[in-house]
């Protein structure tokens, strides 16, 4: 096995970490910590190459495993350090750090997490992505490679980006991760006759009451909500309901951005309606797009917003007789 797929394999493992702070590191990003070390306990029989140390993956173990859990406590890189056992403290002079985003370099909540591993002595640290937050933007790796430790930087970049999208979103285009969402019949209507009807089933509803819960801001535009009164919670799961927005005809989207941005809202739900829909689209103010389908013909009614051609699709699939598509953004309309 090659170095690039040993480091694949264990950035893999910090996206698998990663992951768990969904619900709790947010509005930080979700990062994961693997540090690893060569197994044998003859470590002055070793070769000083670094490359020859890490090139077997049956030699090396994880000793040491953290994720950011809650907004305000340690890091990933906090929480692994303080996994090691005190036997294997002697370890981390020939040890990688695997890192899914780069470690930061200010004091925040809590201090900086470059410091932590400089201090620590590992020889090596795997980075999956640079911070876009502008408090470190590369300092972090700067500070690292300062110190004297060997610093590789872009492993699994795009997956790394991906999990953190809202947060990438946010800092660097200055406005919440917007997913357009809406239900339709075969025919492509979101209502029949123009009257509201129900179209998504029971695993569908709550596979949207899911996706409330994890995301910071829900909104529809004023048809939508004079008409239907939508409640816009997760009643169906479990989690935080979104911040409720309605769209007015006198608010720019421009604006209504700023405002968002503003207020620290990293991600936004776009539910409705078509008009509304298309507004965004018009604007290139989206991210990701989720349209459910049923088997049902309704004849007449409201048209759903027409799907962007640089829509790319990520997933389908069925629940019950519905069809769950989800498309991400590829490039400009």
């Amino acid at each position: 096995m090659s170095q690039q797929q040993i480091d694949e394999l264990y950035m893999r493992r910090c996206l698998q970490l990663a992951a768990n702070g969904l619900m709790g590191a947010r509005p930080n990003p979700m990062v994961g910590a693997v540090i690893v070390a060569p197994k044998t306990s003859n470590l002055k029989s070793q070769t000083s190459n670094l490359k020859s140390q890490t090139s077997n993956l049956k030699s090396q173990t994880i000793i040491g495993e953290g994720y950011h859990v809650r907004c305000g406590e340690g890091h990933a890189e906090v929480n692994a350090f303080a996994s090691v056992r005190p036997e294997d403290e002697p370890l981390l002079k020939d040890a990688t750090i695997y890192v899914s985003l780069e470690p930061c370099s200010h004091y925040g909540k809590t201090p900086p997490c470059a410091d932590l591993i400089i201090r620590k002595g590992v020889r090596r640290v795997v980075v999956g992505t640079v911070d876009p937050f502008a408090e470190v933007q590369g300092r972090g790796i700067e500070k690292l490679r300062r110190a004297g430790i060997d610093v590789t930087v872009g492993v699994l970049a795009d997956e790394c980006e991906w999990l953190n999208r809202r947060f990438f979103t946010f800092h660097r285009e200055h406005r919440p991760y917007i997913i357009m969402k809406w239900a339709q019949s075969a025919d492509g209507f979101i209502d029949r006759d123009y009257k509201t009807v129900q179209i998504s089933n029971v695993e569908t509803q709550r596979l949207s009451h899911q996706l409330r819960a994890e995301e910071d801001a829900i909104l529809v535009g004023r048809t939508t909500y004079d008409r239907d009164h939508p409640q816009l919670t997760v009643r169906h799961w479990t989690g935080p309901d979104p911040k409720r927005i309605v769209l007015t005809h006198d608010r720019p989207l421009p604006q209504l951005m700023q405002d968002l941005y503003l207020h620290g809202i990293q991600s936004l739900i776009v539910e409705g309606g078509a008009r509304t829909h298309q507004s965004f689209f018009d604007a290139q103010l989206w991210d990701e797009l989720r349209v459910e389908t049923a088997p049902m013909v309704f004849g007449s009614g409201t048209r759903a917003a027409t799907i962007p051609a640089c829509a790319q699709l990520l997933s389908s699939h069925t629940y019950g007789q519905n069809q769950y598509a989800i498309y991400r953004r590829t490039s400009n309309d």
